[in-house]
């Protein structure tokens, strides 16, 4: 195996260990026929124990003057090298099982609504997924984030 590939594939087992670790408790949700890849996402029924009780991103965790929180979700994801689950990711994993049914958690945000200071999440209730606002300084013990790698 070349260093590259050997390199490549330890970020990856990095990367799912973090998953793990963090209490996500990843799976294969998704992939792509035509370059045979995989989606790993965080199968755990409630937004992960270890990734709880964080802002958005770092902009948000700095425009906080108190009480701000350990960190913030962008870039936890960014440390464990994986990917906040977008809004159709989100979705698609709640087509496997019935997620965030207590918790919710932050999904990737377009531009247009960060340059407000917003941010997305979502959770399920009344067997439906919700997607909604909040600031994304904003921070609660039953909020977190889900991630997914491609592998």
């Amino acid at each position: 195996m070349a260093k590259s590939s050997h390199d490549q594939l330890l970020k990856i087992l990095e990367a799912l260990q973090a998953m793990e670790d963090s209490g996500g408790e990843p799976d294969v949700v998704g992939g792509e026929q035509t370059s045979g890849a995989v989606r790993f996402v965080d199968c755990c029924v409630e937004t992960p124990e270890g990734r709880r009780s964080l802002c958005y991103d770092r902009a948000a965790l700095d425009a906080r003057k108190e009480h701000k929180p350990a960190g913030s979700a962008v870039e936890m994801a960014a440390a464990m090298g994986v990917e906040l689950l977008s809004e159709a990711q989100y979705r698609e994993l709640q087509r496997v099982g019935e997620f965030d049914l207590k918790t919710s958690s932050w999904v990737r945000t377009p531009a247009e609504i960060r340059k407000l200071d917003g941010a997305l999440f979502c959770d399920r209730r009344y067997d439906t997924v919700f997607v909604y606002h909040n600031g994304a300084q904003s921070y609660y013990g039953v909020r977190g984030f889900r991630a997914a790698i491609v592998v």
